[in-house]
């Protein structure tokens, strides 16, 4: 899933004495929710994920990265290894002159 699919506004619906939304049979099938949901929240909105995926946020993941200490100065050696974006004469990255 690569791309980002536009915003779409959608109502609150009672539930009880709680709100919800509903979510179309197509949301549900394309990312495999069935009976229940995990909702991460973020600094500026939630994240829905599949039950049972335990994966950690992107949050999670680098504050563990940055408390292990990792050593990464090995890769500082591909800086110089003339793997770099040249502008070509049609001042685009990467296109050929014509």
């Amino acid at each position: 899933m690569g791309r980002t699919q536009p915003g779409r506004t959608v109502e609150l619906v009672r539930i009880g004495r709680s709100k919800g939304i509903l979510l179309s049979r197509r949301l549900l099938n394309r990312y495999g929710w069935t009976d229940s949901l995990r909702i991460e929240e973020a600094e500026h909105g939630i994240f829905l994920h599949r039950a049972g995926d335990d994966r950690e946020s992107w949050k999670d993941t680098y504050r563990a990265m940055a408390a292990s200490r990792e050593e990464w100065s090995d890769f500082e050696a591909t800086a110089g290894d003339g793997l770099v974006r040249r502008r070509t004469g049609s001042g685009q990255p990467g296109v050929p002159d014509p």
